[in-house]
């Protein structure tokens, strides 16, 4: 699409890799479609988009919103304070810089700025990345004239008519060829011929995984299988000290992994919590997987996107409360059954969407068509 004046694009929402990756990806795929477009990008203040969008090439604004504690908490004291502030910067916003569409992709952000949005009759475009919708998503709806979800079923939770079923964007540098197996164990020093397992818990780390590895690290030095273990910044101190006083040979260790194609072609088997994004991955890359939903996410939406493989038998659970005990014992069982290994791999690929960016972002361009 071209025209001579420039297509105001407005993305909010953020707060965790999960929401700012794919709102970049919808950007990168809308700049590739429209020859002439401004975009601008609203976070929350503090929060990972506020590095992340700028370092993709785009403008962002922050708001001071922070997320709501269902527990008792100090920091709800200023959350309406925050909240009603980051509505009133909204609007401000909207008036502006004029958007011809706006896009919410979930998380603390998206709130405000879609609701002010849709109150000047602004188009708006909502993403729902979890097979549970979020409540911020669910309260928009009413608001949204589509709703692109990554999960059947979602008619339970939004208006039937204005669903698209369009999967979760996600990297697409995670797919490499075939042969480059053999490299990708080399470059994180992993042995060829061995099986090899990819614990991965976010770039902070997850508590209940580390713990995990930790609690069962002489049973792994002693199997026959190796471990690629991403610890997390928060952990990792802890992680190398134990490592160094069990002497586990066949586990490398890093706080973070950077090329996670290269991690999840070394892998036979991968461990991870159940964030939407990183299952879309996994279909992606058709790995199988034993999924560890977190306990402390809004209305438990990881173990439902994690029952949402499992019910077709493309991933295997354990729940967060019984990993310390049964985790490891369920991986070095399941690596060593060939039949399953191969099933779960090829359900979770079928449920892999890897265009769900441009999909996105041809939803984008028909609301701007119909404007």
């Amino acid at each position: 699409m071209n025209r001579e004046k420039p297509y105001r694009i407005l993305i909010g929402g953020g707060g965790t890799g999960g929401h700012v990756f794919p709102a970049i990806s919808i950007a990168n795929a809308l700049n590739r479609e429209l020859e002439n477009a401004d975009f601008l990008f609203v976070g929350a203040r503090g929060r990972l988009e506020m590095e992340k969008v700028p370092e993709a090439g785009y403008e962002i604004v922050g708001l001071p919103v922070a997320g709501f504690q269902r527990r008792i908490s100090l920091g709800n004291i200023t959350f309406f304070g925050k909240l009603m502030h980051s509505m009133i910067l909204s609007s401000r916003l909207i008036r502006s810089f004029k958007p011809d569409v706006t896009i919410g992709v979930g998380g603390y952000a998206s709130g405000p700025i879609v609701r002010a949005a849709a109150r000047r009759h602004v188009p708006v475009l909502i993403q729902e990345q979890n097979s549970y919708a979020g409540m911020t998503n669910r309260l928009l709806a009413r608001s949204a004239a589509r709703i692109c979800v990554a999960y059947s079923g979602m008619e339970r939770y939004f208006p039937k008519e204005k669903i698209v079923l369009t999967g979760n964007p996600v990297r697409q540098d995670l797919l490499l060829p075939v042969g480059e197996k053999e490299r990708s164990l080399a470059h994180f020093g992993l042995k060829p011929g061995k099986k090899v397992v990819l614990l991965v818990g976010g770039s902070l780390g997850a508590r209940t995984l580390n713990e995990s590895v930790i609690s069962n690290i002489d049973a792994i030095a002693a199997s026959d299988v190796q471990m690629l273990w991403q610890s997390g910044r928060y952990y990792h101190g802890k992680a190398q000290q134990v490592l160094m006083e069990h002497g586990a040979e066949n586990i490398v260790l890093l706080p973070f992994i950077k090329e996670m194609n290269r991690a999840y072609q070394a892998a036979d088997l991968v461990i991870s919590r159940a964030g939407a994004g990183t299952i879309s991955e996994l279909c992606l890359v058709g790995k199988p997987v034993i999924l560890v939903p977190s306990p402390n996410v809004a209305e438990d939406h990881q173990t439902r996107n994690a029952k949402a493989l499992t019910d077709k038998q493309a991933g295997v659970l354990v729940k967060d409360n019984e990993a310390v005990k049964s985790l490891f014992h369920t991986a070095l069982e399941l690596l060593h059954d060939e039949r399953q290994i191969t099933l779960l791999s090829e359900n979770i690929r079928k449920l892999a969407i890897s265009d769900a960016s441009a999909r996105i972002a041809g939803e984008v361009i028909k609301l701007l068509e119909e404007k």
